[in-house]
């Protein structure tokens, strides 16, 4: 098992970053503001600028230490990797299995069953743990319909027909999602999701944790040898981790959505922590970045039981496991892709 190892978050837009032997050290106009080993960490991930030196990007590329780029208010720039690496013979049988309609269907409708079963689970939790501050009958319609929507998704015969289902299934999910904002009703308040930019401070944090937990699942399919490029559902194109987005469908609301109500319901952000622009693009303060990000990285220490394994692990093993489970099917070793079912 792969230890769960720390991700350096460096949030200042003006920090350079640079490798001196063994130790990436941090710059802030010539200034060094911090240095560590590079041996304690798995990813480093820069919310800036003005980027890195080549001696680091190579000394993380040769220690599969994944190195991404994001813009201040969260969105990915670039990802650095060092020549691929992985079993030859896996990647190919991806690539075939990618370009077979009724494999490339089989897990992705399997994503698919784990993001809605997921779904409904974050809202009957809601309804067994808060049944006096939500509307219990229109969650519960909700609860159902999703329930229904799993007999539906297993039983669809082409990747149009699983796509409408997802689209429903999400429209319902989401059309109650503002229900689940216990505190602060007024400055987080939910009618949608939308992004590109975000417009309000919920779809702003959404967008933001999204980006993260893209890029754990993309580095954890490298780790075990996957393209995280190629995928099933999200199409092919340059420059998009498709699979990574594919495999973090079942994972956005357990790992994603939970814990953005979670920082809102206990406080840990509130509405003086975001700005809107005039094109009504909505930011996050520094502060309110760090403090999730902060929030983020224990979170991911929390420990549950693998439901399929049956094995304890950490929460941010989570997207190590399934890409294992996921090779492991394409490799022949287990008859279908086991999605990640929470309960």
């Amino acid at each position: 098992m792969k230890k769960l190892l720390n991700t350096l978050y460096v949030t200042s837009e003006d920090s350079y970053l640079s490798l001196d032997g063994e130790n990436v050290v941090i710059f802030n106009q010539s200034q060094e503001m911090g240095r560590i080993p590079l041996h304690n960490l798995e990813a480093i991930v820069s919310f800036g600028y003005r980027g890195a030196s080549p001696a680091l990007m190579g000394g993380c590329a040769s220690r599969n230490i994944s190195l991404c780029f994001l813009t201040p208010q969260g969105k990915f720039l670039a990802r650095v990797t060092g020549s691929v690496k992985g079993n030859v013979i896996l990647r190919k049988r991806q690539y075939e299995a990618s370009n077979d309609s009724d494999i490339a269907l089989g897990i992705a409708r399997n994503y698919i069953l784990g993001k809605v079963y997921n779904s409904r689970w974050v809202l009957e939790r809601a309804t067994r743990d808060h049944g006096f501050q939500v509307d219990v009958e229109q969650m519960k319609r909700a609860s159902g319909f999703l329930k229904d929507s799993l007999g539906y998704i297993e039983a669809c015969t082409d990747m149009a027909q699983l796509r409408g289902y997802e689209g429903e299934a999400a429209s319902v999910y989401f059309g109650v999602f503002n229900q689940l904002i216990l505190q602060q009703k007024k400055d987080f308040i939910f009618s949608g999701r939308n992004k590109r930019p975000p417009l309000d401070n919920v779809n702003a944090m959404l967008s933001f944790v999204y980006t993260l937990l893209t890029g754990m699942v993309a580095s954890a399919l490298e780790t075990v040898g996957l393209d995280p490029y190629v995928g099933f559902m999200h199409t092919d194109r340059p420059g998009r981790v498709s699979l990574a987005l594919d495999l973090i469908e079942e994972l956005r609301p357990v790992l994603a959505d939970r814990f953005v109500l979670a920082l809102i319901n206990r406080k840990m952000v509130t509405g003086k922590d975001f700005t809107k622009k005039e094109d009504g693009a909505v930011l996050m303060s520094d502060k309110a970045r760090k403090n999730l990000l902060t929030e983020w990285q224990n979170r991911k220490k929390d420990v549950i039981t693998h439901p399929y394994l049956g094995e304890k692990v950490e929460w941010g093993m989570i997207p190590f496991v399934q890409a294992m489970l996921l090779a492991r099917f394409l490799r022949g070793d287990i008859d279908e892709y086991p999605p990640f079912f929470w309960k």
